[in-house]
């Protein structure tokens, strides 16, 4: 684990670049937004379960980046996790 305090997005894109394992970005909707243009997989969890009005996924403004479904798993207490990868460019003109 690496907690990086400034530079944040040259860092990601340095790590990027390096062979190895992926990137798990865990911090909350305002870091998403900060790196959106870097991150190349969503994986989403939907709980079925209401409580209160909840967050934005991203914080950054508002913007079209597309992404193509690429699994779904389900399970029996109705949790789905949904994986995307950024969408390349001539998926994007099509949808």
């Amino acid at each position: 684990m690496e907690i990086i305090g400034e530079d944040l997005t040259g860092r990601v894109r340095a790590l990027k670049e390096q062979d190895g394992l992926g990137i798990y970005l865990c911090g909350g909707s305002k870091l998403a937004g900060e790196l959106l243009d870097e991150i190349d997989e969503l994986v989403v969890k939907t709980y079925p379960l209401v409580l209160g009005s909840g967050m934005p996924m991203f914080a950054s403004g508002f913007r079209f980046t597309d992404f193509a479904l690429e699994s779904v798993r389900t399970f029996g207490n109705g949790v789905l996790v949904r994986t995307y990868r950024r969408a390349a460019p001539a998926e994007a003109q099509r949808s």
